[in-house]
């Protein structure tokens, strides 16, 4: 049997990424620990002050890498016996590496206890995935993933799986995901700090901050991020009426997601207030359009996904920034959980711009 690539690979190393990213925030400055030799820093200090927020954090960052870890290799060809060990290794060494990289940050503390809670938390991930693999549960979604999608699918179903988890930060509008671009034009004022018309493009861009989208836009980007991930699965579907299910689920998956996420980081009181009279029509657009596009070839699904994804990639560019946000997540706790210096923003910005390069790559290839 060929043995096709796995989604949990790219989950991996995005989970990694993710890992690594939470773990050296801010990236500076490096300096030499003072009074520590090399000998001195293969030791870890116990923490004197740890919140519970953030043992929660150091156990339950690592339980989806361990889980990864073990689905990819059993899913890349690994034996059991090989595999194994392999995934138990895996989560230790990566909290130890990075652990013992916080001695170069002052504004991290290494701490024995972290590396703790983080191997813990990546060994109960990979004892997750054994007794999955062992009920039998990673052959069923096997079983279900060529039932639902083509070969060569392993990008998109990371890329699916991701999605969600870019909503968990909130968005400009809802569903708006890639609201990258204005931070690129504030760093670019700040390199051409001096210059003539450095005071100008600040001016225009703050301006530009403080103009809310439309209704009719704001309902045009709503619709735009539904349809996008639902193009990214159509790329990838088998055909057949199952197709028509994928606009649905994207459109439930979204508003589970924005919903979660208004509630996590505004309080639970305030789940469902993004709902507006111009978030209820996007969403019943952006479904019917998806429903719309599983009658077309998946080449095609692919084409018009990228033009989707630049379509919303500019309309939420133009969207302002909620300039309260950030006051409004410090009050909350579980908004600084969900937060976790910005994961989750990082991965809704991310986000568009990893699904262009892969519906890219897709339209490249050719047909095997």
């Amino acid at each position: 049997m060929v043995r096709r690539q796995s989604s949990a690979s790219w989950l991996l190393l995005a989970c990694t990424a993710l890992i690594v990213y939470a773990s050296l925030y801010p990236f500076g400055p490096w300096v030499w620990p003072p009074g520590l030799d090399g000998r001195g820093m293969l030791g870890l200090p116990w923490s004197r002050y740890a919140s519970w927020i953030d043992l929660q954090a150091n156990l339950a960052g690592y339980l989806p890498f361990g889980f990864l870890c073990f689905a990819a290799a059993m899913r890349s060809g690994w034996r059991l016996r090989s595999g194994g060990p392999l995934s138990l290794l895996a989560g230790p060494l990566l909290s130890y590496s990075l652990e013992t990289l916080q001695y170069f940050l002052p504004s991290r503390v290494p701490a024995l206890g972290d590396f703790l809670l983080n191997s813990a938390g990546a060994w109960l991930g990979v004892g997750l995935a054994w007794l999955l693999y062992r009920l039998g549960g990673l052959r069923r979604w096997e079983d279900v993933r060529d039932y639902w999608f083509q070969p060569h699918s392993a990008g998109a179903l990371a890329l699916l799986a991701l999605w969600p988890l870019g909503l968990l930060f909130p968005t400009p509008v809802p569903l708006g995901l890639g609201q990258w671009l204005p931070r690129l034009q504030v760093a670019a004022v700040d390199l051409l700090a001096g210059t003539p018309w450095a005071l100008q493009w600040g001016d225009e861009l703050s301006e530009s901050a403080a103009r809310a989208l439309p209704p009719g836009l704001e309902a045009i980007a709503i619709a735009l991020g539904v349809l996008a991930p639902t193009l990214v699965a159509l790329s990838v579907a088998r055909p057949g009426k199952r197709r028509l299910a994928l606009g649905l689920g994207a459109m439930g998956l979204g508003a589970l997601g924005t919903a979660i996420s208004t509630g996590l980081n505004f309080g639970p009181q305030h789940a469902w207030s993004w709902l507006t009279l111009a978030s209820g029509p996007g969403l019943l657009v952006g479904a019917l359009l998806g429903m719309a596009a599983s009658a077309l070839p998946r080449r095609v699904n692919a084409a018009l996904g990228l033009i989707v994804l630049s379509s919303l990639i500019a309309l939420v560019s133009q969207a302002p920034t909620d300039p309260y946000l950030e006051e409004r997540l410090q009050t909350w706790e579980l908004g600084r959980f969900i937060n976790m210096y910005g994961l989750a923003q990082w991965l809704g910005w991310v986000w568009p711009f990893a699904a262009l390069a892969w519906l890219l790559r897709m339209i490249a290839r050719r047909e095997s």
